[in-house]
């Protein structure tokens, strides 16, 4: 044992030595899963300094690393290839090279199962296939969200059950991730970091490890408290989006739009801040996060009515775009079945090329269902990839004036910044518009909002 020159403790002589490789950047930092979080996070800490290894269980994403190639294009490949070209990164997909790392960042999917029941089932997995191998005095830190709880109950008794005692031969912290995909104003290491630890060495050691990368560290009193705030700052959007959801066919039947209206509730410079309505909810946060937190909330014998009816407005958006597109054809008198309609953007949101989640899917799925033959243009995705829940066999068309004026229907689901907005408003003869994305183009056809 020996005392600790962050905490003021005595602490284990794992600590110790791994506070040691930390102050020094001998630290390897591994990197479980190399998706939208993943991916940046390592380039972060190997910008710091550290030696880093990232572990996917698809092969390819490694290989395409190797080669400089970005598989996230917003990402850019600048970054790939200075991961390539470095002689502190290795990639693989052998999960048995954990055996390599003094810190691990689990960076993983937690999407819902069936009727909506959160699913654990890639953290737990990963858990348990990198226990066996981890070094003793290993730092573990999770970043994938879920409900308060989750690394206490569910990641540490898997360790446990593997012979790691938590807090002694094993440090385990929860630093929920904060991407956003697409932006540009803000790298990764300025976007301040929430953590909190299982214990206060685990908190320590996860502490100095982010403050050595990231600009601002915010340290929590416990694992549990960064997971619930992590939960709170998506639902909270999640809410307000729901909002203004359910305004939006409330001002259509007065004759007002919802857009004009937030515009003019945008200028009042306190006490608002603006959400925009849209098709529904993409990315792997927002549409989730609610139905994580009711999950637990029944677990404690609590309701929370506020955020479970959020989530049933936002979840059923698609619907309603879909029955708003049949309504106007009714309304021009063309015959639902064989209608044709074009799809403009198929993101969860603009200027990406991120597809989980995304609202277009259901749509689409729901466009087909109802008879209509549905194409696609996104500038972004020229092939819509397979989903957990869809799998759409479609490809992404030219926006042509052709293409627009042989669609019965052009429904804007993604207001890309690449796509031609004037030569859709010249040639579309009919817009369904869920983003407001016409507002600044002139528009010949009919134009109505979703």
């Amino acid at each position: 044992m020996s005392r600790s020159p962050l905490s003021g403790r005595t602490e284990p002589t794992f600590a110790a030595t791994l506070e040691g490789s930390i102050a020094s950047r001998r630290a390897t930092v591994a990197v479980v899963g190399l998706g939208y979080v993943g991916l940046p996070v390592l380039s972060t800490f190997h910008a710091a300094g550290f030696p880093v290894l990232g572990i996917d269980r698809d092969a390819e994403k490694i290989a395409a690393i190797d080669r400089g190639e970005n598989y996230l294009a917003h990402l850019g490949t600048d970054l790939t290839l200075r991961l390539a070209g470095s002689s502190r990164y290795h990639g693989t997909a052998d999960p048995t090279r954990i055996a390599e790392a003094d810190a691990v960042l689990l960076c993983l999917p937690t999407p819902l199962g069936p009727n909506r029941v959160p699913d654990l089932g890639y953290l737990e997995g990963s858990v348990r296939a990198l226990a066996p191998h981890l070094r003793p005095g290993t730092l573990i830190l999770v970043t994938s969200t879920s409900y308060p709880g989750t690394t206490r109950e569910i990641v540490a008794p898997l360790l446990a059950a593997a012979g790691w005692e938590p807090g002694v031969d094993v440090f385990i912290a929860f630093s929920p991730e904060r991407e956003d995909p697409g932006r540009r104003d803000l790298p990764t290491a300025q976007i301040p970091r929430l953590v909190g630890g299982l214990d206060p060495f685990s908190g320590d050691l996860a502490e100095a490890l982010l403050a050595a990368a990231f600009a601002d560290v915010h340290r929590v009193a416990s694992a549990e408290v960064a997971e619930a705030a992590k939960i709170l700052e998506n639902v909270y959007r999640a809410v307000n989006i729901a909002l203004v959801n359910e305004m939006k066919p409330i001002l259509e039947r007065l004759d007002l739009d919802i857009w004009e209206v937030i515009d003019a509730a945008a200028t009042k410079p306190f006490g608002f801040q603006r959400f925009d309505p849209g098709p529904g909810l993409g990315g792997h946060c927002i549409p989730i996060d609610p139905f994580y937190f009711a999950h637990r909330a029944r677990q404690a014998g609590a309701e929370c009515r506020l955020i479970e009816l959020a989530g049933e407005i936002n979840t059923a958006m698609p619907g309603q775009v879909v029955a708003r597109v049949v309504r106007l054809l009714s309304e021009e008198g063309i015959a639902v079945a064989g209608a044709r309609v074009l799809v403009l953007g198929i993101a969860y949101k603009r200027d990406v090329a991120d597809v989980r989640e995304t609202p277009a899917a259901e749509i689409i799925e729901g466009l087909a269902a109802a008879g209509l033959e549905v194409a696609y243009h996104d500038p972004h995705i020229p092939r819509f990839p397979r989903m957990r829940r869809h799998a759409l066999d479609l490809d992404s068309i030219p926006l042509t004036p052709q293409a627009l004026a042989a669609s019965d229907v052009v429904l804007v689901v993604t207001d890309h910044s690449a796509i031609d907005w004037p030569l859709v408003g010249m040639h579309a003869l009919r817009i369904v518009d869920t983003r407001n994305a016409l507002a600044r183009v002139p528009v010949r056809g009919r134009w109505v909002k979703a």
